[in-house]
């Protein structure tokens, strides 16, 4: 218990200091672009279906492939991974 613990504080310090503009090490993950439509074609599953499979509105999954606006946050992390492994993420998603 100790070291989970001292871990969390560690983590929280760390957050604390970066966010106060002091210069530590830290490992940021910033995903990658998509182009959501030749995404969803790639699956071969209509925008009904893409949608439904991944737990988005028709209306946002249009919206994106428009252009108009732009995944971000979970859903962009989600893309990229269908983006490189359509098939093992459906795969996972259906159990």
């Amino acid at each position: 218990m100790d070291n989970a613990f001292e871990s969390i504080k560690r983590g929280l310090e760390e957050a604390i200091e970066y966010s106060q503009g002091k210069k530590i090490e830290v490992r940021e993950f910033h995903p990658e672009p998509v182009n959501v439509k030749s995404i969803r074609q790639k699956t071969e599953l209509t925008q009904e279906e893409f949608a439904a499979a991944f737990g988005i509105s028709v209306a946002t999954l249009r919206h994106w492939e428009r252009g108009d606006r732009k995944p971000q946050g979970p859903a962009l992390v989600l893309l990229n991974l269908v983006r490189k492994s359509p098939e093992t993420v459906l795969h996972v998603l259906n159990g």
